[in-house]
């Protein structure tokens, strides 16, 4: 290949080919070629690979680092939203003892129509000490829960009557249910105050337990029955305790502390825990 230069004698142009003397095409005098710098290499030729080559091992290796970096983001993300259920309890836990200062007692699980049966739960109860008052106010306690006009009320839900893992899934149904019967923190009607917890205490007496998957709409006066639940933990039957966190459940106490239990927690103890004066030994809690 030709390379044109400038020759020292006669200031021309001239052609040079190689990097050997040369004469001048003009002057016709010798003129000695300098060498030419070799073009550096580029990726492909130093690595001896084809540039598409090069382009599908910069794809795999991403994939590669996504996939490594997956499980990190998914555990934090089960981590955040088991966070936000336990700070959901603990706000329900500071309502409850709000409720309990007002009136000397904890919420009843439902008030009662003239013939006894369930007409108001006590989520709505705690509306006023929430910053729901609003709902509360415009909320008909002559009518059902269920009414037209209470339903049109209660399609919002409070924030804290829901764990952030089933938002999506179910916009109405709660995740947070009393554990409903006798020696428990409430028969049904009836009210539960912390003078009456001096056998068990309040911090070994369950108020609060996750539920999934059981249809209850949060303004419904429904919860669990001690006397229809085995008191086992599982997060598929959709019939009792359970939650959709791996491994534990959370448990709201009544003394305002929530705690996360195994979900392989032995059921009696989880019996034991929902009496408000039973006296049994819970002190597998402090393991």
């Amino acid at each position: 290949m030709s390379t044109p230069i400038t020759c020292p004698h006669c200031g021309k142009s001239t052609a040079a080919v190689g990097d050997q003397a040369a004469t001048c095409s003009h002057c016709g005098k010798t003129i000695d070629v300098p060498e030419q710098s070799a073009r550096p290499a580029g990726p492909s030729e130093r690595s001896g690979m084809h540039p598409v080559a090069i382009v599908l091992m910069v794809l795999v290796g991403g994939f590669l680092l996504a996939g490594l970096l997956m499980p990190p983001v998914r555990c934090a993300r089960v981590a955040s939203r088991r966070a936000a259920c336990i700070n959901h309890l603990t706000q329900l836990g500071l309502t409850m003892h709000a409720y309990h200062d007002k009136h000397g007692c904890f919420p009843p699980a439902y008030l009662a129509d003239e013939n006894g049966k369930p007409m108001h739960s006590w989520r709505i109860l705690l509306l006023p000490h929430m910053e729901y008052g609003w709902l509360y106010d415009e909320y008909d306690f002559d009518e059902p829960w269920d009414s037209p006009k209470n339903r049109e009320l209660t399609e919002y839900i409070p924030r804290e009557y829901q764990c952030p893992k089933a938002l999506d899934n179910m916009p109405t149904e709660t995740n947070y249910m009393m554990i409903v019967g006798p020696e428990t923190v409430s028969d049904g009607p009836g009210s539960s105050c912390i003078g009456s917890m001096t056998n068990d205490g309040t911090s070994w007496t369950i108020m609060l337990v996750e539920v999934t998957g059981t249809g209850v709409h949060w303004a419904e006066p429904r919860d669990l029955n001690a006397e229809e639940i085995d008191f086992s933990i599982n997060r598929d039957s959709g019939a009792g305790i359970g939650s959709p966190h791996p491994a534990v459940i959370n448990v709201l106490f009544c003394d305002g502390t929530v705690r996360s239990l195994a979900k392989s927690t032995d059921p009696e103890k989880m019996k034991a825990l929902s009496t408000i004066d039973g006296g049994e030994d819970v002190s597998f809690l402090d393991d």
